[in-house]
């Protein structure tokens, strides 16, 4: 009985969850649908306006159905739970400039009209899913920062300027006249009072039941205000108060599949450019919503899924004659903040959204017209407050001034030129920017660095004293031609310097890439160096640069360019050219003194190693076995194990890394793997004769028989490998 009533319990609990789960869902469902229609009617006059006005019956059903259609199929398809879905403002706004430049007329308008949406929606649908499929998300988030903010404010400025439009608001000198008229007072006083003071209201109390709340309540009271002055509903719409719908139409569809024929095509080709529009603004709505619900839920969202999505929602849309559709962030966030981010919550909310579509027009003659100017007018100001005023304390002057220029441009042309002015603007303000990054990293001369190559002892003397006149830039980044010419003119100003530069080296080993006009200037600085008499070394050079450089210079002038694999061979070539251009004092006789005394100490501390070497080599012969090497012979090869120690008596070898670079050269009196005979380690690098050597070798077992017979000269060994200053080659 026990295990029954606990399995009673379970199954209550989990029933009641149950319940409460699709309570909240049921009940979300039907604020956010609420909220989404009164949102969405109000946008349809940003579309259906001037000559369109008569079919706004038929426009607002075109954006329910849109709106109810992508709410099921993006909701289902997303990774964002709860998401909602609908025509945006800009949207709406792209449409409006299509309505009031089209050409159809008559019965050929509505039909032409629902054309034009269908190809937008088909075009918006294919792009997106196209960069679903490609996975090409990354090209279109990355919007700059001022250019989508400017987007947005532009949105909100022209919401604005249409709300009041809607209200009877005309800024033309003719209509100003009658702008305090009692009747036009009425209407864009109610709905600027209840557009600024839902704004204001929303800030106080953020409550997702304020919008659908009060547009409710102001509904209510306009109408009993009419009953209580006598006012009735057919002279209430002549005046404007009340949506004057088409009695007995349906809202959708909008039309027959017979009135496919009346369509103006010859209207629709002209649209072109505006369609082009409207797709941009979309995705680039759709690109700012998902980052805007990444940002305020804290979830990581798979962006071209999002766009397959957006695009599966605006083909169901467009397919029913709807414009295309893109997240709604407020109704998203709102779903999930309330505990109904489910994939259920999308379908509650698309088939409130739809509810109309049953129902008709008859509701929507009950619908204040200054209410649908109010709601518009405070998406408007909302916008204007977040992405103009509010993100001035954030931005430097620059992009702030990015933002008004597009905002401005929005409004007195249009949203492709406001976005085309905008990346323009921010396109040259990156050139100039990043002309003023520094592409020269560090430089250097052979005073602070060398070539792994074991030089005589003269040889060294002459590079520290003359060292300075070989100097080094290593550059990096992408180098156009903000930055190309200022370095080429830096190097060349550089060959007028003192003391004169022998040799030049440039490092490009971090430079990801060039342009021609970097090319040009390189050629300009290589033919000033040939006549100044400096030798110009090329480390890692792109090979499009060597290619470039080998056919805009002269032949001899570009066979004195000496192009090096690497760092350490440039730097070879650099003091080969130091030291054979070296030139003493003319007043000094005999040489140059300060040369000849660090000569004399350097080879004095030489003589003494090699006089330590060379004894214990003697002491140790009846233990070495001696072995020859061919020039390019491996000493030792990478990833050998070898027990035997090696002793170079004569000749030079290289040590190399894996990558094929050289990190040292080894000489007499340097051992190629110290290690060896104790440890065996596994090499790490290669060892190759440079030229013909000659190494001494003690292998592990006579080591071992000379530590138990001569423990002093196994000592002596240890020392010489330990304070000889042999490195390793593993």
């Amino acid at each position: 009985m026990t295990g029954e009533s606990s399995r009673k319990g379970s199954a209550g609990l989990a029933s009641n969850a149950t319940v409460r789960k699709a309570f909240t869902v049921l009940t979300v469902g039907f604020v956010s649908g609420i909220s989404l229609i009164i949102g969405e009617v109000a946008l349809v006059s940003l579309a259906f306006s001037g000559q369109l006005t008569p079919y706004l019956s038929q426009g607002i059903g075109l954006i329910l159905f849109g709106t109810a259609a992508a709410c099921v199929v993006t909701g289902l398809r997303s990774g964002f739970p709860g998401a909602a879905a609908g025509p945006t403002m800009a949207t709406m706004i792209a449409l409006g400039v299509i309505g009031g430049s089209l050409t159809a007329t008559g019965d050929e308008l509505l039909p032409t009209m629902v054309a034009i949406i269908v190809l937008g929606s088909v075009a918006t649908a294919a792009c997106a899913l196209v960069i679903e499929r490609f996975r090409l998300a990354n090209l279109v988030r990355f919007f700059p920062y001022p250019v989508s903010s400017g987007f947005v404010a532009g949105t909100g400025g022209l919401a604005c300027v249409v709300a009041l439009r809607l209200m009877g608001v005309r800024l033309e000198a003719e209509a100003l006249a009658s702008l305090f008229d009692p009747l036009v007072v009425t209407n864009w006083g109610v709905g600027v009072a209840y557009g600024l003071g839902l704004y204001f209201a929303s800030r106080r109390w953020p409550s997702p039941l304020l919008m659908p709340g009060s547009f409710i309540a102001g509904t209510g009271l306009l109408h009993f205000g009419m009953a209580r002055f006598g006012v009735s509903t057919q002279e209430a719409q002549d005046r404007g108060l009340l949506f004057a719908g088409i009695s007995g139409s349906d809202l959708w569809p909008p039309m027959a599949l017979d009135d496919a024929a009346r369509i103006d095509w010859s209207a629709v080709g002209p649209q072109v450019p505006n369609i082009l529009v409207l797709i941009l603004v979309t995705l680039l709505c759709t690109a700012l919503y998902i980052g805007g619900i990444e940002l305020a839920s804290g979830r990581e969202l798979d962006w071209n899924r999002e766009f397959g999505a957006v695009g599966l929602g605006s083909l169901a849309a467009g397919l029913g004659g709807a414009p295309p559709g893109t997240y709604v962030v407020p109704t998203s966030l709102r779903n999930l903040m309330l505990g109904a981010g489910l994939k259920s919550t999308s379908i509650a909310v698309a088939v409130v959204t739809a509810s109309p579509l049953i129902f008709g027009d008859v509701l929507l003659t009950l619908v204040p017209v200054p209410l649908m100017g109010g709601v518009l007018l405070f998406t408007g100001v909302a916008l204007l407050d977040q992405w103009l005023l509010k993100v001035r304390k954030r931005l430097p002057p620059s992009d702030y001034a990015i933002i008004l220029v597009i905002f401005v441009t929005i409004l007195a042309l249009g949203f492709l030129e406001g976005v085309a002015i905008g990346m323009l603007i921010t396109i040259l303000f990156f050139v100039v920017r990043l002309s003023r990054v520094d592409v020269v990293d560090a430089t250097f001369s052979l005073r602070d660095e060398r070539s792994h190559r074991v030089r005589p002892i003269p040889d060294r003397a002459i590079l520290r004293a003359e060292g300075s006149r070989a100097r080094g830039y290593r550059l990096r980044g992408y180098i156009f031609f903000g930055a190309g010419y200022p370095l080429a003119d830096r190097l060349q100003g550089s060959l007028g310097e003192e003391p004169r530069p022998a040799c030049i080296v440039l490092d490009f080993k971090a430079v990801s890439g060039l342009d021609f006009s970097t090319v040009s200037a390189m050629c300009r600085f290589i033919l000033a160096a040939r006549r100044a008499g400096t030798q110009v070394i090329m480390s890692k050079a792109p090979a499009t640069l060597e290619k470039e450089l080998q056919r805009n210079l002269p032949p001899p002038v570009f066979g004195s360019v000496v192009f090096a694999p690497d760092d350490d061979q440039a730097l070879e070539h650099c003091e080969d050219v130091l030291i054979s251009s070296y030139q003493p004092p003319d007043d000094a006789e005999g040489g140059d003194p300060s040369l000849l005394e660090a000569v004399g100490a350097d080879l004095e501390r030489h003589l003494d190693r090699q006089v330590l070497f060379e004894e214990l080599i003697g002491d140790l012969r009846d233990w070495l076995d001696t072995r020859e090497h061919a020039e390019g012979d491996a000493l030792l090869a990478a990833g050998e194990s070898s027990d035997t120690l090696q002793l170079i008596t004569a000749g030079r070898a290289s040590v190399f890394d894996t990558g094929g670079a050289r990190s040292r050269q080894l000489g007499p009196g340097d051992a190629v793997e110290p290690r060896a005979p104790v440890a065996a380690p596994t090499a790490a690098t290669s060892v190759v004769a440079d030229e013909p050597c000659t190494t001494a070798t003690l292998t592990a077992s006579a080591l071992r028989l000379l530590e138990e017979s001569d423990p002093k000269l196994t000592t002596r060994l240890y020392r010489y490998l330990l304070n000889a200053g042999a490195g390793t080659a593993a």
